[in-house]
């Protein structure tokens, strides 16, 4: 049995993130239409009416609406979810060459080209805002302009990654959208057409997508990720005229240049995070007795903005001398208070320390390498994931503890309160969600003995496996 999804709380987030216009919509055929009269606050429309109408009563008038086979103005409607069946005169051709084709043969072509649900399974659909948890939906429709649509597709090929195919029978959309992704089980999205602008008043810039509802967590999942990484809706512009090149993310540049100097020679490279308080210390003290020399990302980024280092002198000049300390060094402490809170202050900040770092890093590693060019290096990295330096290594280690646990340690290393700990623990990435980019987990709750169990288990795996 799927288990019971808060809708409620998914939708709001959702809501937020993609700045949406109208309700997300809960669809759900039903095998008999007796079924209508158990779902709470139903409206039946007094005329008869088309699919589209009834959708934009749900996301627009904030229903929830039923219908039956004797609801609809016509069939061409009902028979794309399976209600009834189309007449003869529709099934020849005759009906679509009045209008949307040249001759009865390619209308005969457009009719059979239609995707509809099985005729006879059901008895009668059912929708509603989804935000007010009304049911448990088939599927879900959302109605958004192309970049919010954008995305969302990228938003759920974040995870196992597949194509997204487009269709468009043209007229009858809404067979695209509902009827496709009822028989793939996968999401559909299409142009509304005519008809759904004509009488269900779809805007110009509206675009239509049918999730199933087993997808939806793995939607929004996909959307708090990205926009974590500054991959969000409304999409600032960078300008038609401008120098784009140091927007671009750190992975885009210089790429090929990158991967030469990290990728030439015997070394693998080995990223290790986890969260804070979770025990990364000493798990790279134990790899580091095993001979797995460490380059420390926290000492890196420490070194890059000593005084007269051109990232020093970038920050100083950006910011002011209002982060400085009174001995002439940078005062993180003031630094990370101005950037916290502020995204691009902050993306200012990295793009004078991260070339500095990553210069720093290709030095160590070459100093490393000259003495052992097969070296395992470990790089110790706090906010690996949060910064998608994933590119940087040849496999990532999270080491992990449970929540609780994490609070608990933090507290009583930093001498503060339970309370003021989980906040901390809020402004970064669960490290549940670092756990999905992981190719090794070090479980670290336990003691110090059964923590090193799993990191010599770990060294030698990688060791029978040489190439990392």
């Amino acid at each position: 049995m799927d288990k019971k999804i808060d809708w409620e709380k998914l939708i709001r987030r959702m809501e937020l993130l993609l700045r949406l216009k109208s309700f997300p919509v809960a669809f759900k055929m039903l095998a008999k239409k007796k079924d209508l009269e158990k779902v709470p606050f139903m409206r039946r429309t007094s005329n008869k009416a088309t699919l589209c109408q009834l959708i934009t009563l749900v996301r627009n008038f904030d229903w929830t609406v039923g219908a039956d086979l004797d609801d609809f103005l016509f069939s061409a409607c009902p028979s794309i979810i399976g209600l009834t069946d189309i007449p003869e005169i529709n099934k020849d051709g005759t009906f679509r060459s009045i209008v949307w084709v040249k001759t009865k043969k390619d209308g005969k072509k457009y009719e059979a080209s239609i995707p509809r649900l099985p005729l006879g399974k059901y008895e009668a659909v059912v929708m509603a805002p989804l935000v007010y948890n009304p049911f448990e939906p088939d599927i879900v429709l959302i109605y958004a302009n192309p970049a919010q649509m954008m995305l969302l597709i990228n938003a759920l090929q974040f995870e196992d990654y597949e194509v997204m195919q487009f269709f468009c029978v043209g007229e009858s959309s809404c067979s695209d959208a509902i009827a496709r992704c009822y028989n793939t089980g996968k999401p559909s999205l299409t142009i509304p057409c005519y008809g759904e602008r004509r009488y269900g008043h779809a805007q110009d810039e509206d675009l239509v997508m049918a999730i199933p509802r087993g997808m939806m967590e793995k939607a929004l999942y996909g959307l708090e990720i990205l926009y974590r990484r500054g991959v969000r809706y409304p999409i600032s512009y960078a300008g038609a005229e401008a120098d784009v090149a140091p927007m671009f993310p750190a992975s885009y540049q210089g790429l090929e240049e990158i991967s030469q100097k990290l990728k030439g020679g015997d070394h693998s490279l080995l990223g290790v995070t986890g969260g804070i308080a979770s025990g990364k210390s000493y798990v790279s003290e134990i790899l580091e007795e095993l001979g797995s020399p460490l380059i420390d990302f926290d000492e890196l980024a420490r070194v890059v903005v000593e005084p007269g280092k051109p990232a020093f002198e970038q920050i100083v000049a950006y910011f002011g001398e209002q982060v400085l300390g009174e001995d002439g060094n940078l005062d993180r402490k003031r630094l990370s208070d101005i950037v916290f809170s502020d995204m691009e202050k902050r993306k200012k900040l990295e793009s004078f320390t991260h070339p500095a770092i990553y210069h720093e890093f290709f030095d160590r590693i070459k100093t490393i390498t000259e003495n052992k060019a097969d070296a395992i290096i470990q790089a110790a990295v706090p906010l690996l994931i949060e910064l998608n330096l994933q590119f940087l290594f040849d496999k990532l280690l999270v080491v992990h503890v449970p929540q609780e646990v994490q609070v608990e340690r933090l507290a009583e290393r930093d001498g503060i309160s339970t309370e003021e700990a989980a906040n901390i623990l809020k402004s970064q990435l669960p490290i549940d969600e670092k756990v999905g980019f992981a190719d090794f987990v070090i479980h670290n709750e336990g003691s110090k003995a059964e923590t090193r169990q799993q990191v010599e288990k770990m060294w030698q795996e990688i060791n029978d496996h040489r190439t990392l």
